[in-house]
């Protein structure tokens, strides 16, 4: 199998795309398919990691060429249950009412796959939001955005206004940390090739 230094990008997420652009990384897309079923008794911490893992190794075994792979997986979790995108309007709005006014975790696993080498991080970041008024979980579904997002929410489009506060890694609330992913970048010596291509 021959050797490429082109990044591939196992995910079709738009906002991954648009972070790695962000800070300047060419990629090709590679999507894949894996199952996000939770294994019993598995960690949300573990669960992130084998997922992003996961992703990469399928999109390094889909490729003709040995190459780099990145996977990431983001689980917004509540008192240690991870609430996943959202099946009907119903689920949604029972998870937004889970989420009004407290704390929750996002938790951004991201790995870098190249062969038999493979490394991954785990970022996680605290984020509270305020009470949600009558009405405004409604409203949100009806804006289309919470459909097929993690936890119900995107921070980078309308539901901004429900975070009060956030710790951590806004890059991986929205699903792919930015200080990690570079960071492994950089020890795969990837991040210099891909940007001058």
């Amino acid at each position: 199998m021959s050797r490429s230094r082109t990044l591939y990008l196992a995910s079709s997420s738009p906002r991954r795309r648009e972070l790695l652009e962000q800070i300047g990384v060419h990629y090709t897309v590679c999507p894949v398919a894996v199952s996000e079923r939770v294994n019993p008794g598995e960690a949300p911490e573990e669960y992130v990691l084998r997922l992003a893992l996961a992703k990469a190794r399928a999109g390094g075994a889909a490729l003709e060429v040995q190459a780099p792979v990145l996977g990431a997986d983001t689980a917004v979790v509540v008192d240690d249950t991870i609430l996943g995108k959202p099946r009907d309007r119903a689920d949604a709005l029972a998870m937004l009412a889970r989420l009004s006014g407290r704390e929750h975790r996002v938790l951004s696993g991201v790995a870098l796959v190249e062969g038999e080498r493979e490394e991954s991080r785990l970022s996680v970041t605290r984020v509270r939001f305020r009470v949600l008024l009558p009405g405004e979980a409604e409203a949100y579904w009806a804006s289309g955005e919470p459909a097929d997002k993690a936890g119900a929410y995107a921070i980078q489009g309308r539901a901004a206004v429900f975070v009060e506060r956030i710790e951590g890694s806004y890059s991986g609330v929205m699903g792919l940390p930015l200080f990690e992913t570079a960071e492994l970048l950089e020890r795969f010596g990837v991040a210099d090739a891909a940007a001058r291509r």
